[in-house]
């Protein structure tokens, strides 16, 4: 019996011994992939960190849309719902990894045209190439870059015609951390939501809105040098030294400083007057998902030493505020811009007579919403409306008795249409604009539009 209890006994351990080493070696198992499970979710939470310093998202890729409008290419960085970043055109964003393996070289563009139809002065009706554009971008390494913009506006360019050919941008990058990144050259100025996302796929309408063309000049590039950085929780902020404006390239004979007052005197880095620099501040959050909320000042003194200029004091500055929400299949877009010019006074007094005098404030803002109603694959169809306020001369400095000129009237215009989109990257567009002190302007529009 005693050796039957030990033959089973041993017997038992024997049989035992590997099922222990079996448990022994899932535990180690176990304990392996419980490691990698961890090393997995912290890659995941890197990952969804640097999508959102990336900030590459289009009007039309909030993570919130349930029926989301068109992404942009990945050549392009744009102000949409999770934006804006300095618009960095075939290298992304400054905050992106770049891959390692030498130099590489990208091209991109857009092109938009548009028919434009006055019911009430057919003479007016246009049709006409509006732009052209070739963009070209070089990684010189892993955190040098250079991007730049060749652009043709209204088909010919030539001293007879109307057109023009223009460097919109031309600038090298480098990034200084993941988180900082800096610039110099000829670049946009982070200010509002279009001039840094001007392409004709990431605005609704045929034209630009007249509170970010009037007011804010887009597209507005100055030339100087900049630093941009990203935080944790979803705050973007740019700061910087710039050429700005001249005063003393007022035209007081042409309607062009009614039409846009900053736009009329902005040098665009074409032998620019610079003993006046500028400087400019912006900041954008888009912590919560669908939410970009921001604003920039841009500011500096406009006489630029010229000589026998009266008002060389004069100090030009720009603020604006923006939001923009995008729940579900909606987007809603609000901007207010304000401008203001100081000592215009002894300027303006040697050019009284003139029909156009320099405004000490002009100011604009607009309400826009649009829903993405219809998708089916690629094609998305996006009706919108807007209602926008202009004035581009709400004050003058006070002249002599009886030479101050009365304000401007403030323009308000309705627009109503439609963006359809083919694919991402091509649309067509369509609306109807009512000016409600000035019907003779109503015009009904069509446009097409690409970028690549």
């Amino acid at each position: 019996m005693r050796s039957a209890i030990l033959t089973g006994a041993l017997v038992a351990a024997v049989i035992a011994a590997p099922a222990r080493a079996d448990e022994a070696a899932l535990n180690a198992r176990l304990e392996q992939l419980s490691s990698e499970l961890e090393a997995l979710k912290a890659e995941i939470k890197a990952l969804k960190a640097q999508q959102s310093a990336q900030a590459v998202g289009s009007p039309a890729s909030m993570p919130s849309a349930g029926a989301a409008p068109p992404a942009k290419p990945a050549v392009a960085n744009d102000t949409g719902a999770q934006t804006p970043l300095p618009y960095t055109p075939g290298g992304g964003s400054p905050f992106a990894d770049q891959k390692p393996g030498g130099p590489s070289t990208t091209l991109w563009g857009y092109a938009e045209a548009s028919y434009s139809y006055y019911p009430s002065d057919k003479s007016q009706t246009t049709a006409n190439l509006d732009r052209f554009v070739i963009g070209i971008g070089h990684s010189f390494t892993d955190k040098l870059r250079f991007a730049g913009e060749f652009e043709v506006e209204n088909a010919v360019a030539s001293a007879e015609d109307k057109g023009e050919a223009e460097v919109e941008q031309a600038y090298v990058e480098y990034s200084f951390t993941p988180s900082i990144a800096g610039r110099t050259g000829l670049f946009l100025i982070p200010s509002g939501i279009l001039n840094t996302a001007h392409e004709p796929t990431q605005y609704f309408g045929v034209q630009r809105n007249f509170v970010e063309t009037s007011i804010i000049p887009t597209t507005w590039r100055e030339g100087g040098v900049g630093v941009t950085g990203i935080t944790d929780f979803g705050l973007t902020w740019d700061v910087g030294i710039t050429t700005g404006f001249n005063l003393a390239d007022w035209d007081p004979t042409s309607d062009e400083g009614k039409l846009s007052p900053l736009g009329s005197i902005h040098q665009e880095l074409q032998f620019a007057k610079a003993a006046n620099l500028s400087g400019y501040v912006a900041a954008n959050y888009r912590g919560y998902p669908g939410l970009l909320v921001g604003g920039s000042v841009f500011s500096g003194k406009v006489g630029q030493k010229q000589p026998d200029f009266p008002s060389q004091n004069a100090v030009a500055t720009l603020a604006e505020a923006h939001a923009r929400w995008t729940p579900g299949p909606f987007d809603f877009q609000a901007l207010y811009a304000y401008g203001h010019i100081s000592d215009t006074a002894p300027y303006n007094q040697t050019i009284v007579g003139n029909p156009t005098l320099v405004p000490q404030a002009f100011f604009g803002w607009y309400l826009q919403g649009a829903w993405y109603a219809w998708t089916r694959g690629d094609l998305q169809l996006a009706p919108f409306v807007r209602y926008e306020q202009v004035n581009t001369g709400w004050k003058y400095a006070s002249l002599d008795a009886g030479l101050t000129p009365d304000p401007l009237p403030t323009q308000k215009i309705t627009t109503l249409g439609a963006n359809f989109y083919i694919t991402p990257n091509v649309v067509l567009k369509t609306d109807y604009q009512w000016f409600q002190d000035a019907s003779t302007a109503n015009r009904f529009q069509l446009g097409v539009g690409f970028n690549y």
